[in-house]
């Protein structure tokens, strides 16, 4: 049974003369369990389908089903509770608050639930741990590598425990080492904590790391190339 399901998705920016089709009706089947590279030259629409598979942006037609609900019918506000509380966002520049602990980082979506301090610093602790980053926790991200921002970014995205994790070009900023240390973090949370993951990226070393290669080209699947689970 799939967990996400798009039918016949398009996405079109401007109109008339000046409208540009990102995306040109994609179908698409993620399983739960899945670890899928989002793979695909710049212009592709692969970052379009991301932002669409992440609720940051609509499509302008079709039907995107998450997890038994149809997104297309969802406001605004509704996207942004299901943002909130089942996806997990990690991103190529960190995004952390820069005067901010580690701790007080991967806090922050807790607070935005409402949990009370305690509970949020417990959980926070917890993420920490999973990513080897509990001793560092009440150092400053102008205090740690850029690894160890990444790794604080996976803590703050896996805090919420999310259904689903999108991960943006994760290892983009990183060298070859600590991308396999990313990585092979990504792939323990996929295998042991069953997270579905997203993962956007141009570098076919750490597609490989993923269970299924998705290769994007002119707004859709390049069927061309076509990767078999592993």
């Amino acid at each position: 049974m799939s967990f996400i399901s798009l039918k016949n998705i398009t996405k079109t920016y401007g109109s008339g003369k000046n409208a540009f089709e990102a995306l040109k009706g994609v179908n698409l089947t993620i399983k739960k369990g899945d670890f899928i590279a989002l793979m695909g030259p710049s212009g592709s629409g692969k970052s379009t389908m991301a932002n669409i598979l992440g609720c940051l942006d609509t499509p302008t037609s079709g039907q995107y089903i998450f997890a038994n609900t149809d997104v297309s019918l969802l406001n605004n506000n509704q996207r942004a509770l299901l943002r909130r509380y089942f996806i997990g966002f990690i991103f190529q520049g960190f995004n952390l608050l820069t005067r901010t602990s580690a701790l007080e980082n991967v806090e922050l979506p807790l607070l935005y639930r409402g949990l009370k301090k305690q509970e949020r610093q417990k959980l926070a602790y917890e993420a920490l741990e999973m990513v080897g980053l509990e001793k560092w926790a009440h150092h400053s991200s102008s205090e740690l590598s850029g690894g160890q921002c990444q790794r604080v970014a996976i803590a703050r995205a896996i805090v919420t425990k999310p259904l689903f994790l999108l991960a943006d070009e994760p290892t983009g900023n990183l060298d070859t080492k600590r991308s396999i240390e990313i990585m092979e973090i990504l792939q323990k949370l996929n295998q042991e904590l069953k997270i579905t993951i997203l993962m956007v990226t141009h570098e076919p070393d750490m597609a490989q790391y993923a269970s299924r290669e998705i290769h994007f080209l002119d707004g859709n699947i390049d069927k061309k190339i076509k990767k078999a689970a592993k």
